[in-house]
């Protein structure tokens, strides 16, 4: 009898949600669609459990509701943007716009509305995950050496390549969605990027989005690298500043 030298490679370790939802329906079915499409669930029914077991372990992303018992979601999502980058995509009944901005405010990267469609909600949520796994767009020039190096704008380095940021020397924490909304103006200093283009390449959607999504996360990313960095064309979208 005679056995294989081959190993089979082990299954990749299914990508973990951190639902936060007090409607018990909602949760259960919202957690019952997930795992049909191979996502491993946790769930919690109010925002302090949801930020006991975001503490506890890893998550690969996190979806929760506005309104929550205990600690709401605006809250929650401000308490893990203090420690974490994760991704977070928020609930929101009715689109409400209050809410909406206030989620995307405190550092979520994007939203959905309940009731929640079964079809956005997975591509939301697939968008989410390749945005906090892509491959930098931006150009990586070359070093005295030959090897890419950082790109320099005045006290802001960023490094395409270890995906990192520093201003004045000092590293800067920036979410999925910041980050690669960064690296997009780079890539494209001194050139007017209208709202529509940029809900294409950085949130990656198929079809017409909100773009409150992006002035909210522009504001974000504005505090925390210098606002006269990234400047506004009334009517049109953003520009980098050379």
């Amino acid at each position: 009898m005679f056995m294989s030298d081959s190993v089979s490679a082990p299954a990749p370790a299914p990508v973990t949600v951190l639902l936060v939802e007090d409607d018990e329906v909602i949760r259960r079915s919202v957690a019952m669609v997930l795992e049909r499409y191979g996502y491993r669930v946790l769930v919690a029914a109010d925002g302090l459990t949801g930020l006991e077991l975001f503490r506890e372990g890893r998550h690969d992303l996190v979806l929760l509701d506005v309104m929550l018992p205990s600690l709401d979601g605006i809250g929650l999502c401000r308490r893990i943007r203090e420690t974490a980058t994760d991704p977070i995509l928020m609930m929101s009944a009715r689109g409400d716009a209050l809410d909406v901005v206030s989620g995307l405010e405190a550092g979520a990267d994007d939203y959905v509305v309940k009731p929640v469609d079964t079809a956005v909600l997975v591509a939301r949520i697939r968008s989410l995950l390749r945005r906090a796994a892509f491959v930098s767009p931006a150009p990586e020039p070359a070093g005295p050496a030959g090897q890419a190096g950082p790109l320099l704008f005045g006290d802001l380095s960023l490094d395409p390549a270890a995906l990192e940021v520093r201003r004045g020397g000092e590293r800067i924490a920036l979410a999925p969605t910041e980050l690669r909304l960064l690296l997009q103006f780079a890539a494209h200093p001194g050139i007017v990027l209208d709202r529509q283009t940029l809900l294409r390449e950085v949130w990656d959607y198929g079809w017409e989005g909100d773009t409150r999504v992006v002035d909210l996360c522009v504001q974000r990313l504005r505090k925390k690298i210098g606002a006269e960095r990234v400047e506004t064309v009334r009517g049109f979208g953003y520009k980098w500043k050379r």
